[in-house]
């Protein structure tokens, strides 16, 4: 028998799953940051909502925990990191809000359509102004999907039977999976000049962040209506008022916010074309009995040692001592090369050169995997999923081995038809170091921020590269430069010490001589 700390209220059939599989369950729902600190001692298993920060601290106070559970999708509030390095499980329930969440969606869509609450706010305001409230049909309407993960799926397949055509921006799909949906995938700048509507379903990740801001509503179709029920700061809400304001946008409709608790936004004062609600999209009954049914099966099966399908962090500690080390940079491998590929591969080879040939590689292929993905969901990724997720977005995986490997001990390779990075441990201390991009061979130790750029082999493109970066403000940490063998191609592969904005990857582009250029974020 296990004791299970529950600190926040969790549907009564997931305390019961937990009871019934012989364990202690321990509701205590007063806690304060402190007080948690002292009540996980003796606690195999702690399961949390959103409001119960599970920091280094209490995981340290936490001697005997197997596990920690999040009743819900996102994972802010856990310090993953920690809990890997102190031998915690951690796991959530990633499918509980979906259907929840993609119809409240489509209700803010609907409500945006045909002024729903303002016209329920001035009837019941004693108000009959049945012309003053005109809307629009979604039928023959184009829907902009951004973020065709599994809440924008559930939302394209219901719109489906309003007769809209579907336009998704979504670079981790691959077409033939789009087609299978019914979805026609499109660039994000022809999505949104194209479209009646837009429904957001992004992660905010760094790229993500502040993407509907001035630059991109400047673009947008006059008359658009825009809806935003997946995560605050992915829309630039003065911007959006601002666009309202000119006519450009027609609508908005938000479930969720930069900040939040949210009770002044710009957004407030336009109540006549603007549907808000505080972050219900996850607020149903059901939604909540599944999130507390589904992280109860996780908790008991991880303290069972069994197989838990949606454990988050599942550590390399059953790798050879030769394959583990590699775990971190393979992740690397993952997230350069869906960089250079701009969104999903269309293909994936991993090979494995040298000293690993021959050992059991799996888990480096599954970490590959995760570093693609990491970024084009909100769904944690984990060695768990990661294959699921490839199978879903319908990239095709193989694995080659070679005993061989050039001036190399053991050499990692990620290609996709187009491109291929490859990285080594280099040094006494087996530091990680990117020593192959784009077949070319360069040393490059993994950094935050990081450009690789095609350039014409002719005196002056360095230079012309440092001014324009230069000119911004942006420090190089480190590069790596040389030509393409046989071609008269070079490339460049640069460190910044800061990100490298928009209109500076756009001069870049704009420099004679620069064929292409890649923002690269570790």
């Amino acid at each position: 028998m296990a004791r299970i700390l529950v600190t926040e209220r969790l549907a009564k059939g997931g305390l019961e799953a937990m009871s019934a599989a012989g364990h202690e369950v321990v509701e205590r729902l007063d806690l304060t940051p402190e007080t948690l600190v002292e009540a996980v001692g003796g606690m195999h298993a702690l399961v949390i909502r959103s409001a119960t920060r599970v920091t280094e601290q209490v995981l340290e106070a936490g001697r005997d925990l197997q596990v920690v559970g999040r009743a819900g999708v996102g994972l802010d509030n856990v310090d993953v990191a920690a809990a890997t390095r102190l031998g915690v499980m951690v796991v959530n329930a990633p499918e509980s809000n979906i259907v929840s969440a993609a119809e409240h969606a489509i209700a803010l869509l609907l409500s945006q359509a045909r002024n729903v609450p303002q016209a329920s706010a001035a009837l019941l305001a004693g108000r009959w102004e049945r012309s003053r409230w005109e809307g629009v049909e979604l039928h023959g309407k184009t829907l902009g999907i951004v973020g065709l993960g599994r809440i924008g799926t559930l939302v394209a397949q219901r719109m489906h039977g309003f007769g809209m055509h579907l336009v998704a921006y979504d670079p981790y799909i691959s077409a033939d999976r789009a087609k299978l949906i019914g979805v026609e995938l499109a660039s994000l700048e022809d999505l949104v000049a194209r479209a009646d509507f837009v429904t957001i379903h992004l992660p905010k990740t760094k790229e993500t962040e502040g993407l509907f801001g001035r630059e991109l509503l400047a673009k947008v179709k006059p008359g658009v209506r825009i809806v935003n029920a997946a995560r605050g700061g992915l829309v630039d809400e003065q911007a959006l008022a601002d666009a309202i304001g000119d006519g450009r946008v027609a609508g908005a409709a938000l479930d969720v916010f930069d900040s939040e608790p949210c009770t002044a936004s710009p957004l407030f004062a336009l109540a006549d074309k603007v549907v808000v609600t505080p972050h219900l999209g996850a607020s149903t009954g059901e939604a909540q009995d599944k999130a507390g049914e589904q992280i109860a099966e996780q908790i008991v099966l991880a303290l069972a040692g069994d197989f838990v399908p949606f454990a988050v962090n599942v550590s390399a500690a059953g790798a050879s001592e030769a394959v583990r080390p590699f775990v971190g940079v393979a992740e690397q491998l993952g997230r350069f090369l869906a960089a250079m590929c701009e969104g999903l591969p269309d293909q994936l080879e991993v090979e494995y050169q040298g000293a690993l040939a021959g050992e059991e590689v799996g888990i480096l292929t599954l970490a590959v995997l995760k570093g693609i993905f990491a970024a084009s969901t909100d769904e944690p990724v984990s060695y768990v999923n990661a294959p699921q997720m490839a199978k879903a977005r319908g990239l095709a995986v193989r694995e080659a081995q070679t005993a061989t490997s050039p001036d190399r001990v053991s050499l990692v390779t990620v290609r996709s038809s187009a491109h291929s990075v490859g990285a080594a441990l280099a040094g006494p201390q087996g530091r990680p170091r990117f020593v192959l991009v784009e077949d070319h061979l360069v040393e490059m130790p993994p950094s935050e921020h990081m450009l690789v750029i095609r350039n014409d082999d002719r005196p002056g493109r360095i230079g012309a590269v440092g001014t324009v970066l230069g000119d911004a403000g942006v420090s190089i940490a480190d590069m790596a430069v040389g030509q393409i063998e046989g071609t008269d191609r070079a490339l460049m592969v640069i460190a910044t010490t800061t990100p490298v904005g928009g209109e500076v990857l756009a001069r870049l582009r704009s420099t004679p001589g620069i064929n292409a250029v890649y923002q690269v974020r570790l």
